[in-house]
Formats: C-alpha cells, sequence, structure tokens
C-alpha cells in the first residue's frame, strides 16, 4: 500500500507525520503542531490523524509519544473520553416506524446535558440520588481514588460517583445505528466527566508550576510537562489511569442502561452482547515504539494495532464506522477518533439555522432546536474523506446510520 501520510520536517523540530490527504487541515492547528514539534521530550516524531483541528495546548487528532515525561494538557480534561458500541440480535424490521418513544426511553435511562441554573435543585446531568448499581459500581473504584484524594483533596471535591453512568453535554451522545445487514446496534461517547475535569485541570496547573520553578521555557504554556521522578509525574499518571477506568465504566453502565430502556420500550428481550467495542481516545498509554519505552498520549485519536476494534462515529447525521486496526507503525499504531470539527462552536451557531439542522438530520430522531446547532454535521469533516485518508492504518468492518440520537 502506497504512503498516506506527508511528512513536514524542521530544523530543530521533530518530524510531523500527517494523515491529511485530502481534508482540511487548519494553519492554527499545524502551528500548534510545530510547537509541540519543538519539545524535547517528544520521540522519534508527531503522528497527525485526518480528524486534526486546533486543540487546546495540544492538537485534537494528534498522537504524541514522549520519553520520561508526560504532558497533562495534551491529553486534557475529559480524560478516557471514548465510544462504546454494542450490536444486538435485534433487526431494522423489529423497530417501530415512529421512533421517539426510543428517544425518550433513552433520554430517562441515561442522564444527560446539564442545568448551570442556580435556582436549580440538581445538575439534570447527573444522579440525584445514585442508583444501587451505580454505587455498586462505584465501589470498584473508590479505593484508588481515596489514595488519590489523600495525596491531593482538591479532587475529592469533584463529581464522582454521581457523574457515574451519565453522558455530559458537547459531542458526547447515545445512538441507535442500524448497519449494511439491517443489524441494530447500540453506540456511545463519553469520558470521565467532572472528576476527569478536574484531575485534568489541577495537574495542568502544578505542570504549569513546575516549568516556573525550573526556568523551563515553552512555546506555549499549555504544554507544561510533569518530568518522570518529579514531584507529581507519580501522581498524575495514577490519576489519569484511574479517571480512565472510570471513563470506561461510565460507559459501560449508561450501555446497560440503554439496553435495559431499549427491551422495556419495544417489548423484546433481545441479545445485545454479539460484538462489543470500548476504546478510549483521550488517554495516556505506556508502549514500545522505534526503540524506544515511551508514553503515548492519543489527543482524539483511537489505538489501532494489528486486528484491535475501534470506533470512528461521524456526526448527528452521517454514517460512522466500526474498525479494525492494520497496525500501521508510522501511526503509532493509531487512527482519528471521528470525523473533526471544520468549524468552531461559536461560528456554527453563527452561519446556520434550525432549518439547516433539520434538513441536515433528516431521518433521525433528535433533538433539532438552537441548542444542538453547534453539533450540525456541516460543522464537521466529511467523513468519507477522513476514512480515505486512513486506508492504512484501519480497515471497516461494519458501517452503522443513526436513526435515534440522544445529545446532551
Amino acid at each position: 500500500m502506497c504512503q498516506k501520510f506527508n511528512v513536514f520536517e524542521a530544523e530543530g523540530k521533530t518530524p510531523i507525520k500527517a494523515w491529511t490527504q485530502g481534508v482540511p487541515f487548519e494553519d492554527a492547528a499545524r502551528a500548534q503542531l510545530d510547537n509541540i514539534a519543538t519539545m524535547p521530550i517528544i520521540h522519534s516524531h508527531i503522528a497527525v490523524m485526518p480528524d486534526v483541528h486546533l486543540g487546546k495546548g495540544a492538537t485534537i487528532g494528534s498522537v504524541i509519544p514522549s520519553v520520561d515525561a508526560v504532558i497533562p494538557a495534551a491529553v486534557g480534561v475529559d480524560i478516557g473520553c471514548g465510544m462504546v458500541a454494542a450490536k444486538t440480535s435485534l433487526r431494522a424490521s423489529d423497530l417501530p416506524d415512529n421512533l421517539r418513544g426510543v428517544r425518550s426511553a433513552f433520554e430517562a435511562a441515561v442522564p444527560h446535558g446539564r442545568t448551570v441554573s442556580r435556582n436549580s435543585r440538581r445538575d439534570k446531568g447527573a444522579w440525584g440520588d445514585v442508583p444501587p448499581v451505580v454505587a455498586q459500581e462505584w465501589l470498584s473504584l473508590q479505593a484508588r481514588f481515596e489514595r488519590i484524594c489523600e495525596k491531593h483533596p482538591t479532587i475529592r471535591k469533584s463529581n464522582n460517583v454521581n457523574h457515574l453512568g451519565t453522558m455530559g453535554t458537547g459531542n458526547h451522545f447515545l445512538e441507535l445505528c442500524i448497519d449494511e445487514n439491517d443489524a441494530v446496534w447500540i453506540m456511545l461517547h463519553s469520558g470521565s466527566r467532572g472528576v476527569g475535569n478536574l484531575i485534568g485541570t489541577y495537574f495542568i496547573a502544578l505542570a504549569k508550576k513546575e516549568m516556573e520553578r525550573h526556568q523551563i521555557q515553552l512555546p506555549d504554556q499549555d504544554l507544561a510537562y510533569l518530568k518522570e521522578g518529579s514531584a507529581y509525574f507519580d501522581d498524575y499518571v495514577e490519576a489519569v489511569e484511574w479517571a480512565q477506568d472510570f471513563a470506561r465504566k461510565n460507559r459501560e453502565i449508561m450501555m446497560v442502561n440503554a439496553i435495559a430502556a431499549l427491551r422495556k420500550v419495544l417489548g423484546l428481550n433481545f441479545r445485545a452482547s454479539e460484538m462489543a467495542v470500548n476504546c478510549h481516545h483521550n488517554y495516556i498509554s505506556r508502549e514500545h515504539h522505534f526503540g524506544k519505552d515511551c508514553y503515548v498520549t492519543r489527543k482524539g485519536a483511537v489505538r489501532a494495532q494489528q486486528g484491535e476494534m475501534g470506533i470512528i462515529p461521524s456526526n448527528m447525521g452521517e454514517c460512522s464506522f466500526i474498525v479494525r486496526g492494520l497496525g500501521n507503525p508510522e501511526s503509532f499504531n493509531s487512527c482519528s477518533h471521528g470525523a473533526g470539527r471544520v468549524m468552531s462552536r461559536t461560528k456554527a451557531k453563527k452561519v446556520y439555522t434550525l432549518q439547516d439542522q433539520a434538513a441536515m438530520t433528516q431521518g433521525v430522531e433528535c433533538r433539532k432546536d438552537k441548542d444542538v446547532i453547534d453539533e450540525i454535521p456541516a460543522a464537521y469533516k466529511n467523513i468519507d474523506d477522513v476514512m480515505a485518508a486512513q486506508s492504512d492504518l484501519v480497515e471497516v468492518v461494519h458501517t452503522l446510520k443513526q436513526v435515534v440520537c440522544v445529545k446532551g
């Protein structure tokens, strides 16, 4: 297979290998990657996925290998954010013509969105009274959480158990989909919620203080890093790995609740474990690449080792993909985590109308109001172009088209 990536090299910088042929690659994202490429901790090269776009500190859609150090802002504040999908034994013909009831059942089963009003009794996106099953699942996370909080008490102030099994806002979603063979799937996207946000924010601030203390000059303050052996390195890695486990369990609980809701609304006792995929796309992993052990930070990227299954979602109106990794070493065995934005949320709300949103989500049972215009399909890159640009990273196993989409 021919080389699909472009190489950008400059004196004094780590090479950048970008799978961006045929897709937009904004100048601001390229400049941000150039900043990362000047960092002395980067190993071999930076891999850039076709969904690349500007992020805070580090570029979304990038794979950053580092030696003896990590950049907390490269992981970001939605630690462990990712996808889960489960194939069911249902067929498209088992679904009712009107799917409003399915959407309502999903919305009731999975807390989503956020209440920010001071007059509200509680955040609608959190549990008011934590259900027994969530409390039981929290027990497997609690002891490690307490150890982290003993060293860093601020983290205890987070939303933790009351966010376990909840979806959040923004581009997080819960969908009912139909694949190319008319099989029905449930798919959702979420991460470590409030507790992951606080962990990320807290350690980003500590990393910046470390840079100041050692008088280390950075091209961007959000690229502050923690060195192995430093005061906070081990604590950060421990907290990140815990948050990644929280995020995975968060998705598992939501999937169980969504399956139960669908069974109830359809009155059918279908199977829901014919194929299940659960993958992170904002996380750190200890790996070996190009002759060195390193920390691989995937910021909006999915691990795609040979034969490894992953999920590449699109937007709330177009197809998503269940994929199998091809194990391309040049990408550090990675692929994109979605289509990637081509437009900011603020600009999307200025450019598009409710009529545009309704037209672009035609045939999908979903919200079509002003508060989701920032998630309009046109704010994202063309998913077919994104998939074509990474044909040497993954192969498509299933193509999923949503018929129900719940947004926060």
